[in-house]
């Protein structure tokens, strides 16, 4: 569904994508997840990774890693660049993982959902349980 609050996502106090226009997607069990245009996405900070996983719903991902990172490189973003038909509107849209950029909703601080495979954001709208915690991952 689209989603016109503003969305933020910062790598280090440094701005790396700002948009009025992203897609909040809810799964069953999961905090939303917010899917931003590549437009919003100053990509230059990015580089595609060799990794890919399937989604059951959306179809296949590519993660993305931020250029130069002085740890070990791992996702910070994904993207499916050809989903299925029900999410086509999210092709080539840029989604974060809150526990590792600081992600904002209307100047909320987002927190990640639990786990580490999730990529849900919670914000103070969203009353749980939702998926991510241990014993949770067959919800």
């Amino acid at each position: 569904m689209p989603d016109h609050r503003r969305v933020i996502v910062c790598m280090q106090g440094k701005v790396l994508a700002d948009s009025s226009s992203s897609f909040r997607i809810v799964e069953t069990a999961s905090p939303p997840t917010f899917y931003l245009p590549p437009g919003d996405v100053d990509v230059s900070r990015l580089i595609p990774m060799d990794l890919s996983s399937v989604c059951e719903w959306k179809g296949n991902a590519q993660y993305w890693a931020m250029k130069g990172a002085k740890k070990k490189r791992e996702p910070v973003a994904w993207v499916y660049p050809q989903p299925y038909p029900e999410f086509e509107s999210i092709a080539g849209y840029f989604s974060f993982y809150s526990g590792l950029l600081e992600c904002y909703v209307d100047q909320e601080c987002v927190q990640p959902q639990p786990g580490g495979l999730y990529g849900g954001w919670v914000t103070k709208e969203i009353i749980g349980p939702f998926k991510g915690p241990p014993g949770t991952e067959e919800w």
